[in-house]
């Protein structure tokens, strides 16, 4: 069984596109949306546990340039 989250991207005014292709084109990230809103980019990532989760997360996305901000929301099966 996988995990998933979704993660919530605030980027640079104008960067957002650069900033969604760079995300895309991460293992790990099933897609990177632009959205309207607070944030610029939504993206949804998956890897096989909590931890390996956390490393795209911190290892990868968050150091793509352009982003000001992350919100990672882990996605839970109730």
């Amino acid at each position: 069984m996988s995990v998933q989250a979704y993660i919530l991207v605030q980027t640079e005014v104008g960067k957002s596109d650069e900033v969604a292709q760079a995300i895309n084109a991460i293992s790990g990230v099933m897609n990177a949306e632009h959205v309207t809103g607070p944030y610029d980019v939504i993206v949804r990532a998956e890897a096989k546990s909590i931890d390996d989760l956390a490393k795209v997360v911190l290892a990868k996305v968050q150091t793509v340039k352009g982003i000001t901000r992350t919100l990672t929301c882990p996605i839970v099966n109730l």
